[in-house]
């Protein structure tokens, strides 16, 4: 009698299971944190304009260079083996389309020599130019070419890459101003995210003890003589928490403000070329209906000559 083992069968299903969970929580974390540095980046920037010095555009960087570089294929040469790529090498065959793009400027920069310093200068044109968002549009689009550069399970093969095209946009509103030069583009070393920022702990309402008692309980340790009586009241956040909620709220106004005006510029500008396309329509069919007058008649005049020719014949 045969005896089946589905041992291995179950093993590599929960292996199969596991490598989908990582992947998806990679992923979504990777798209969460980049929603948030854009965050944060947008309420800087209501105050300054934003530059290189500044650890919230840092991290921004660094968190769109591993999206770009996340399961990134590596280049198989004659011998065989396969040698590292970066995602400049996607974005200058992905985003060669685009027009007026940068590519070939950030190509010839003498000061820029390695493929992943090339990179980084290009995230940081696109921002000057308020392109990057139809840079990336524009890569995606091209599924052909994302496709051979990047394994399954990358991020910009998925649906996250339609969000992350669509979050870009928001930096159309923010006013950049970098250097490239200096040790910002040096291509030596990998990015790194700092997640500190946007990690905050909220303490339940079933925990055991509160803020307050911990405190309390610390103060009367580090003293003997200190008693309930000597730590005076509690600290009152009430002033202070409204305070903040007021500073975001007015952060939020500004911001919103300054993006519905960049949008109804973009609207004006759009019905500008939208009216001239219409002129320009209209002008060029008054110039055919011209044109085919006037092949109509030089059509009857020779129909008439040969006609006379015959005659005369």
């Amino acid at each position: 009698m045969a005896s089946f083992n589905f041992g291995g069968l179950n093993a590599a299903s929960r292996r199969n299971s596991i490598y989908a969970r990582n992947a998806a929580v990679e992923r979504r974390n990777l798209i969460t944190v980049c929603r948030f540095s854009i965050k944060t980046l947008i309420d800087r920037s209501c105050f300054e304009t934003i530059d290189d010095s500044y650890p919230e555009f840092n991290n921004f960087a660094a968190i769109l260079e591993q999206i770009l570089s996340h399961r990134l294929k590596g280049q198989i040469t004659w011998f065989g083996y396969e040698s590292p790529r970066t995602f400049w090498d996607y974005i200058k065959v992905a985003c060669r389309k685009v027009s007026y793009n940068c590519i070939c400027s950030i190509e010839n920069m003498e000061n820029v020599a390695s493929s992943r310093a090339r990179g980084r200068a290009w995230i940081r044109v696109a921002l000057m130019e308020k392109h990057l968002s139809e840079y990336i549009s524009a890569a995606l689009r091209d599924f052909k070419t994302t496709r051979r550069f990047y394994e399954d399970g990358a991020i910009v093969l998925g649906e996250e890459a339609n969000m992350l095209a669509g979050m870009l946009l928001g930096l159309n509103a923010i006013d950049f101003s970098f250097c490239l030069k200096g040790e910002a583009l040096d291509g030596n070393y990998p990015a790194v995210i700092d997640y500190t920022p946007y990690l905050k702990f909220t303490q339940s309402s079933d925990s055991i003890s509160s803020d307050e008692e911990e405190l309390r309980t610390l103060g009367s340790s580090g003293s003997e003589s200190s008693t309930p009586e000597n730590i005076g009241p509690p600290f009152s956040m009430d002033e202070n928490s409204c305070y903040n909620k007021c500073k975001r709220v007015e952060q939020k106004y500004l911001l919103t403000l300054e993006q519905k005006g960049y949008l109804e510029e973009l609207v004006r500008l759009r019905d500008t070329q939208l009216a001239e396309s219409i002129s320009q329509k209209k002008a060029l069919q008054q110039k055919i209906e011209s044109m085919n007058l006037a092949h109509k008649m030089e059509k009857e005049q020779l129909e008439y000559i040969v006609v006379e020719l015959q005659d005369q014949l």
